[in-house]
């Protein structure tokens, strides 16, 4: 998301607070907002497939091939709690 369009997200709150927002304003504001947090999402993700976690035998599993998108596009529905305590992580 480019810098302009997160001021414009800013500038769309601070006026939505003085005065209040059109129709049209809202919309946008909508609009952006759900951009920027697909781009926040999408970072969040790209990151993660870029962990890797060091298990207690001396393995060393990669986040993104084992809970994420970045293996066959499947994701898991969750994380063994007991792995991500008893594990040390590498990040690339």
């Amino acid at each position: 998301m480019k810098q302009e369009q997160i001021d414009r997200i800013n500038a769309l709150y601070r006026k939505s607070q003085a005065e209040g927002l059109t129709e049209a304003e809202k919309e946008e504001q909508a609009m952006l907002r759900k951009a920027y947090v697909a781009d926040v999402k999408r970072n969040l993700v790209a990151q993660l497939n870029n962990i890797d976690m060091q298990n207690p035998d001396g393995t060393v599993t990669n986040l993104g091939e084992e809970y994420g998108n970045k293996k066959n596009n499947v994701r898991s529905s969750g994380v063994d709690m007991r792995c991500i305590f008893g594990c040390n992580f590498l990040q690339r």
